[in-house]
């Protein structure tokens, strides 16, 4: 099954037989002070500058998340929205909890998004999945409850999974357009947590046929030399059936894990997208020499 994002010329088609598709992770101001103040300061040239930079190493989409302030989101992601579509050719992932902010974002986008995300509560499917039948959107299903938190077996997640499926029918979104978000916990915290993320992507995969994404790095808090750990798991990741990658692209190592991953799994026909990213990087170490 295909899940296809389209933005002016530029069309992203998500789905099990083709490359991973790379969504940029660095528009998060989490732990970015810099950005914190760069968002509540209006400056939207330095959020637009951070979607050039991952387009340009490598991110097919970009995702948006620009929660500092409550509900000032409300103003900020619409700006952000508009700063980067100036900025970059490729389509948008709204990553916003807030439903207002969605609302006053959603209007702004050029072309089809995604919006990230849903959990499986009645009262943020109820809130959110009109908003996307409405503008066409996609939408990540995360396989978490508010009151739960995240499932610690893939059985549980799973049928969080079919659960949002279900309210998706029920809205009358095409299947296509739910991605389901399998989570990961941190190793550190939670030993068996990048595995039972790896079981899950299998099993949402393989039995219901939906498109998976992941967040990558999460697998890897706390611990020393993080993109080791983040380039084994987006390649074994892939593997087990995710189809796009929420990471850093600047991030060479988790880069180029993937890339290869997608040659070994026969999505990178005789491995057109990985010589690319070598002739590309070859010739800017040329330059730089």
């Amino acid at each position: 099954m295909d899940t296809i994002i389209a933005r002016g010329s530029s069309e992203v088609i998500i789905g099990p037989t083709r490359p991973t598709v790379i969504i940029g992770e660095r528009i998060n101001p989490t732990g970015k002070d810099w950005l914190k103040k760069a968002i509540r300061e209006g400056d939207f040239a330095r959020v637009a500058a951070l979607a050039q930079e991952q387009v340009a190493a490598g991110a097919h989409m970009i995702d948006v998340n620009v929660m500092v302030d409550g509900n000032a989101e409300v103003e900020f992601l619409p700006r952000a929205v508009e700063s980067i579509q100036k900025a970059v050719d490729v389509p948008l992932c709204l990553d916003s909890s807030n439903v207002e902010a969605l609302r006053a974002a959603l209007p702004v986008c050029d072309g089809k998004v995604i919006v990230n995300s849903v959990n499986c509560d009645p009262e943020r499917l109820e809130a959110v999945l009109p908003l996307v039948r409405n503008y066409k959107a996609a939408v990540i299903g995360l396989t978490m409850s508010k009151a739960s938190g995240i499932p610690n077996s893939a059985e549980e997640r799973v049928q969080i999974a079919a659960r949002i499926l279900e309210a998706v029918k029920a809205e009358n979104i095409p299947v296509s357009d739910l991605i389901i978000d399998c989570l990961t916990l941190a190793v550190g915290a939670e030993p068996s947590g990048g595995q039972v993320g790896i079981d899950t992507i299998r099993s949402v995969s393989h039995d219901l046929g939906l498109n998976v994404i992941m967040g990558v790095s999460n697998v890897s808090f706390g611990l020393p030399e993080r993109s080791t750990f983040n380039a084994a798991f987006v390649a074994m990741a892939a593997a087990a059936g995710m189809t796009c990658a929420l990471i850093n692209p600047l991030s060479k190592p988790v880069l180029e894990a993937l890339l290869a991953a997608d040659v070994l799994l026969g999505r990178d026909k005789q491995a057109q997208n990985f010589l690319k990213y070598y002739r590309a990087r070859k010739k800017a170490t040329q330059k730089q020499s």
